[in-house]
């Protein structure tokens, strides 16, 4: 049964508010996240970006999209998930936060997913890479599981300090 978009509460996401809503799968090592396909604005290959002095080191740096510049955050340095390689599947999802543009690049992008609420269970208390602060919840997808990050919260907290500083 899909949940009609009109149910979306205008607060934060919970399990029954995002289910019936589409998801982008990537990896991230060798774990599977999703994030709402609304906040998605492009897909792009891997490019070399210019780096920026004094940037903390997961914010690899910025490149020039169409005569805008974003920032690009590698989640692999981010998230300690290892050293980045990056090869012919590693890609940039360009996302619009918050009227702000900015790059993220995670190792492959697998699908896009629509998830029933029966698909979407609540997420463990736990100490992993992403906080729980940012977790929607868990995607189950017959033997797959995506992680479901809330990117709102994730890209505009305190410690990515893009939203702030960008809008200064």
């Amino acid at each position: 049964m899909q949940v009609p978009s009109s149910t979306v509460a205008g607060g934060g996401p919970s399990g029954k508010d995002i289910a019936g809503h589409e998801f982008l799968a990537f990896t991230l090592g060798s774990e599977e996240y999703g994030i709402d396909i609304l906040k998605v604005q492009e897909i792009r290959g891997y490019e070399a970006v210019t780096r920026i002095a004094n940037a903390p080191e997961f914010i690899k740096g910025v490149i020039n999209l169409r005569g805008i510049i974003i920032p690009v955050v590698d989640m692999r340095i981010k998230f300690n998930l290892g050293t980045p390689v990056y090869d012919q599947f590693t890609v940039v999802i360009i996302l619009n936060i918050a009227g702000r543009v900015m790059g993220m690049v995670v190792d492959s992008v697998s699908d896009v997913t629509t998830l029933t609420p029966e698909q979407v269970k609540p997420a463990p208390e736990m100490g992993t890479a992403f906080g729980s602060d940012y977790l929607i919840g868990l995607g189950t997808i017959d033997q797959r599981m995506l992680i479901l990050v809330d990117i709102d919260k994730l890209m505009s907290s305190a410690d990515m300090g893009l939203i702030e500083s960008l809008a200064t």
